[in-house]
């Protein structure tokens, strides 16, 4: 398979190094794969996504994304992906019809195909009936429709997913796992996936990376992942990843208030 994503010791410090959100970071992914990558919270994912689309600058280090470098070439790359971001931004005195013209147009799709594009999204994701309806009014699940359908109105090659069901209800979520699948199988397209929610990854990915405290901690397919750690599921391996949880550790404040 053609390696679409290649990260040679990619990192991301704050302050004076003390703090490492993303720590020579080496990983591939290839053309037409579903990967997800897991770790806590504070983990370093939102970070790695955010180095990749050529939002933050590294402090150290590149990537490649589909052949085009992050440091050289940020506009050639922000062309060629979609991004679903975990804390996005809607200018909500917009109908969705108009900012998914608005955004459209930012990235040059032609005027000839945007309207029937936006058409297509709109009626996908069940908000025709409200497309003229200002953002302000939507529900926290259709706005992040809204913003997935944002993601996908240039047809990028690679889209990257942060959190993408975290405010949609169990119907929505379906549909957005179903387009998951679409995107992957039917389209080609190369998803890069961040979630926490571990059914969610197992189902829809072909390899996951595990990331805790900046460090790639594990890659490779979900059953490698729990063969490596002999574990009997996902989560008891990302568990033992990713530090563990010693025992009476969720129970240590009772002990506190009984000795007090």
């Amino acid at each position: 398979m053609k390696p679409l994503i290649l990260t040679t010791d990619l990192s991301k410090y704050y302050g004076k190094g003390e703090i490492k959100a993303v720590d020579n970071l080496n990983l591939t992914v290839y053309e037409g794969e579903t990967f997800g990558l897991l770790g806590p919270n504070g983990a370093g994912k939102t970070t790695t996504v955010n180095l990749l689309n050529c939002i933050i600058k590294p402090t150290s280090g590149t990537a490649s994304v589909h052949g085009f470098d992050i440091l050289t070439q940020a506009q050639e790359v922000k062309r060629i992906t979609g991004l679903l971001a975990e804390s996005p931004g809607l200018f909500e005195k917009l109908s969705a019809r108009e900012f998914l013209e608005f955004m459209g147009a930012l990235y040059d799709v032609p005027g000839d195909i945007l309207p029937r594009r936006v058409d297509d999204l709109l009626k996908l994701f069940g908000l025709d009936e409200r497309r003229d309806y200002l953002l302000e009014g939507y529900s926290r699940g259709m706005k992040q429709k809204v913003l997935l359908a944002a993601a996908l109105v240039h047809d990028p090659p690679i889209v990257f997913l942060d959190e993408p069901t975290s405010t949609l209800d169990p119907r929505a979520a379906l549909m957005v796992k179903d387009l998951i699948k679409d995107l992957s199988q039917k389209a080609g397209r190369t998803i890069f996936l961040c979630s926490h929610i571990l059914p969610i990854v197992e189902e829809l990915c072909d390899r996951i990376g595990i990331i805790h405290q900046g460090a790639l901690v594990a890659v490779g397919t979900v059953s490698d992942i729990i063969g490596r750690t002999n574990s009997t599921t996902l989560e008891e391996a990302f568990i033992e990843l990713t530090g563990g949880i010693h025992e009476g550790e969720l129970l240590a404040w009772r002990e506190d208030v009984n000795d007090t």
